[in-house]
């Protein structure tokens, strides 16, 4: 905990008086995100740190796997949909960005689920990615290949599931919203993006 404190005093001091206007101008103005991001509350992946974003750049989900539920019209407590709904029909963002990760523990667990008993809340979650796990084992990779697979189908499936949204879908026909997929590499640091014409990722820096 104390890191974390003396971490706080070292913000205040260095970048939050560096930057303080900017501050004081989103609690004026508020603040209008271009690009809402979906990424994984995995620690390794910090969104801010990976793009060098700035506060009131992004509007940002995390969640276990950066999964996707289908959009649903019970009552429940649906955290990652209402957070979408703000994003765009009250942000209104005009991208959004589904991020997965190499080495993802939750497209690992999803071929271990045996790890998750007793855990009833990650279980039900995990079954949004059920699919995924289903498509990447008809590859028949094997060992890592086989994870590094289930995360990259993850993030396009993700992608389907963002679309069942009706203002989304609506957006995206009209050209007013944009839906990119996504995955960061935690061991070098680059960004693969998902081409829907090839149907395959390619090195974002080369786009």
């Amino acid at each position: 905990m104390s890191q974390l404190l003396d971490g706080h005093q070292l913000f205040k001091t260095n970048y939050f008086q560096a930057n303080e206007e900017n501050f004081i101008r989103l609690v004026k103005d508020g603040q209008s995100p271009k690009a809402l991001f979906i990424g994984c509350s995995d620690s390794r992946v910090i969104p801010d740190l990976i793009l060098n974003t700035d506060p009131g750049d992004l509007f940002v989900i995390r969640n276990v796997g950066n999964f996707v539920p289908p959009h649903s019209t019970t009552e429940n407590f649906h955290a990652t949909a209402s957070a979408i709904e703000y994003a765009v029909s009250v942000l209104n963002v005009s991208e959004i960005i589904i991020c997965g990760h190499t080495h993802c523990g939750a497209c690992a667990t999803l071929h271990q689920l045996d790890k998750v008993k007793g855990l009833p809340h990650l279980q039900k979650w995990l079954q949004i990615g059920e699919d995924a796990k289903n498509l990447a084992v008809l590859s028949n990779s094997k060992g890592d290949a086989l994870l590094r697979q289930t995360e990259k189908i993850s993030v396009t499936t993700q992608i389907g599931h963002i679309l069942t949204y009706p203002e989304v879908k609506k957006r995206v026909v009209s050209g007013k919203l944009h839906i990119h997929g996504w995955l960061y590499h935690i061991e070098n640091g680059e960004i693969e993006y998902y081409d829907s014409e090839s149907k395959s990722f390619k090195l974002i820096d080369k786009a």
